[in-house]
């Protein structure tokens, strides 16, 4: 029978970067991968970083919906669609946004029976844990029917700071294992059991906010991204964009996190869908999107007239 992960974890926890990890070693190790990615605004995006790993074929990208909710549906039809390979395992990385109790109460149903049942793993954020206002609960959420628990964002944090959010962990799910990303071993993932714990229910809002995207043209340069970012207020929790900087050959992509870090990385090959900036959080807003862009191509134009 295949095995089923499911990667949970609060916007950049660090799920994708855990995701490329597995995808990496299950490769070695002549497992055969296939990666499931959700997000509400182009999925795809992400996606696309993962085709230096994978064949096209074994990656599906899921646009426009929550997986726990109003995309159920299309991602069991997506799982149930998946091949059946040699030494096979799914990888489903959910949004970040993503009500992880009723994702796999819901996702257990209806799966082919050549499918062991679905196991959740989350990625926590050490630096930021419950210092997300509002959406603590949803953080924590995300955690109570994981059986196993990782941790990220540990190299800038004092043991005590690390103590306690692990004890934090342990009053949310005490049977899950947790550990730090760099210490998870692959070849355990496959026998881990689902979780038994029984999960609070969270209300349904408090999981999903607005979301948009625009195109976005070339930047004259990379001063323009932390313009754009910056005018962007601290409500929208999550940023991306990718285009092209300057006169640099390829795309670049860039992020800002819930803590406000920006981080900039070249991208592979060239957006399928085009260069975009996409937001999710309140106040995302593509008028909002739009004059950021447009502030900062003018700021651009000053400081090259100079």
């Amino acid at each position: 029978m295949e095995p089923i992960i499911v990667v949970v974890g609060f916007l950049g926890a660090g799920k994708t970067t855990l995701l490329k990890r597995l995808v990496t070693e299950y490769g070695k190790a002549n497992w055969s991968p296939f990666v499931v990615l959700n997000d509400y605004e182009n999925a795809n995006l992400d996606a696309q970083q993962f085709l230096d790993m994978l064949d096209e074929k074994s990656l599906k990208a899921l646009n426009g919906s929550c997986i726990c909710c109003s995309g159920i549906g299309e991602l069991r039809e997506s799982v149930n669609r998946i091949p059946e390979r040699v030494n096979g395992i799914t990888l489903i990385e959910a949004n970040g946004t993503t009500d992880a109790c009723a994702l796999m109460g819901f996702l257990g149903v209806g799966i082919e029976a050549r499918f062991m049942p679905p196991v959740q793993i989350s990625v926590v954020d050490v630096k930021n844990w419950q210092l997300r206002d509002v959406h603590n609960e949803l953080e924590a959420n995300q955690i109570q029917v994981s059986s196993l628990i990782t941790l990220s964002h540990t190299d800038s944090v004092s043991e005590a700071r690390l103590a306690q959010v692990k004890s934090d962990i342990r009053a949310i799910n005490p049977t899950a294992e947790i550990m730090l990303c760099e210490e998870l071993e692959i070849n355990k993932l496959p026998d881990l059991l689902p979780s038994s714990n029984s999960a609070e229910k969270l209300a349904h809002h408090k999981s999903h906010w607005s979301s948009c995207s625009v195109d976005l043209p070339n930047l004259p340069d990379p001063i323009c991204i932390k313009e754009i970012c910056d005018a962007i207020p601290s409500s929208v929790i999550r940023i991306k964009g990718c285009t092209v900087l300057g006169t640099e050959p390829g795309y670049t992509y860039f992020e800002r996190c819930p803590d406000g870090e920006i981080y900039v990385r070249p991208y592979r090959g060239k957006p399928t869908t085009g260069a975009k900036l996409l937001t999710v959080g309140p106040g995302s807003d593509t008028l909002l999107l739009e004059s950021a862009i447009q502030n900062s191509l003018e700021a651009a134009k000053l400081r090259q007239a100079k």
